[in-house]
Formats: structure tokens, sequence, C-alpha cells
């Protein structure tokens, strides 16, 4: 298995709205990825909660198959679609990938 987290920053202000919005706009376009490809085992989206400590607005935490089934996600067009929107509103991005042993065997 393959998990694939990705956390945002977002700009205070970008495409015409302030960040709680761009936020909340962010957080609908990922959702709308939850499973768009076969191999996707678990997605999740989250944003920051008030008054607790936190260095990013948005995360992503996902699971796949293996990296085939990652890469047909990155590549779908419905995923491919959102990027221009993250790219305008982004500060910063951070990303992880790692392979998780099967703990079965």
């Amino acid at each position: 298995m393959l998990r694939h987290i990705v956390m945002w920053t977002l700009k205070e202000e970008a495409e015409g709205a302030d960040r709680a919005t761009n936020v909340q706009r962010a957080r609908e376009l990922l959702l709308g990825c939850a499973a768009i490809t076969p191999g996707i085992l678990q997605f999740s989206v989250g944003t920051a909660t008030p008054g607790m400590d936190c260095t990013a607005d948005l995360v992503l935490d996902s699971s796949f198959t293996d990296a085939a089934a990652l890469a047909a996600y990155q590549n779908h067009p419905t995923h491919v679609a959102i990027k221009p929107f993250m790219k305008a509103v982004v500060q910063s991005r951070h990303c992880m990938d790692f392979h998780v042993p099967d703990t079965n065997n």
C-alpha cells in the first residue's frame, strides 16, 4: 500500500476570495476526487481546527494500492482540472508518499 499525504497553506486572499472561502472550495474540489480511479483505498480531506496550533490549512490523507494507482489518480482529468485553482490559492505545499508495510504476513 502507498500512502499519499499532502498539506497546504493557503494565501490570505486569492481568486477574489479570502483564505477561509478558498479552503472550503479546495476541500470540495478534493473530495470530488475521492473515487475517480480504481486503487484508492482511503481518501480523507481535513481542514485546520480553529483554536488549535496548526501549520497547514488543509490536508489530504489518502492510500492507494500501489504507485500505479496513485499515478492514475494524479493524471485523471478530474484531478488535473483542480490544479489551476490550487496553484492560484496555495502559498505552500508539502507532500509525502511512502510505502506502508503489509502487516498481514
